[in-house]
């Protein structure tokens, strides 16, 4: 029998784990970033660019409202969420395949050190600025002819495998 929320038994936990959109516009990725924040126990969501659409009753229609329990901002220049993760020392994960990228599960999780999970805009990938800061830069390994996926549906693949190793 299919359980109901109200009879799931989660336990609440949040993760030392801020994702950090770079430049991702598309409304509805921005909702289900919010939902899949949410249920992986995201701490907060930095976006950088200018004029994000934050609608947050478009949003809504893929949040589920989740994107009033996950805190977040928008950083404009990407010269100051660099400077902001520097100064903080966060790992910085960039997800993205390179020719220096290895597999996520290959990823290592520093104990005691916060994490900024870095993804990128639907179009462009992840900048190059931020690309050159991160700590780690890490692929999901694929095996048909496509070499990308929706931005979601890899941001969530991360998440599962960062939580599973925290």
């Amino acid at each position: 029998m299919q359980l109901e929320h109200k009879d799931i038994p989660f336990d609440k936990k949040t993760f030392p784990i801020t994702l950090v959109c770079d430049n991702i516009y598309f409304q509805q990725n921005i909702g289900s970033l919010f939902r899949i924040s949410e249920a992986f126990g995201v701490e907060n969501i930095i976006f950088i660019g200018k004029n994000i659409p934050l609608n947050l009753k478009k949003i809504n229609k893929t949040s589920r409202s989740t994107h009033l329990h996950i805190p977040y901002l928008v950083i404009e220049d990407t010269k100051d969420i660099i400077a902001y993760l520097l100064e903080n020392n966060y790992e910085i994960i960039s997800l993205e395949i390179t020719n220096t990228s290895k597999p996520l599960k290959e990823v290592y999780i520093p104990p005691s050190k916060k994490i900024a999970l870095a993804i990128g805009s639907e179009i462009n990938g992840i900048s190059n600025e931020i690309l050159t800061i991160s700590n780690q830069t890490v692929h999901i390994n694929m095996f048909g002819k496509n070499s990308s996926m929706n931005v979601v549906q890899a941001t969530s693949i991360a998440l599962y495998e960062l939580t599973n190793k925290k």
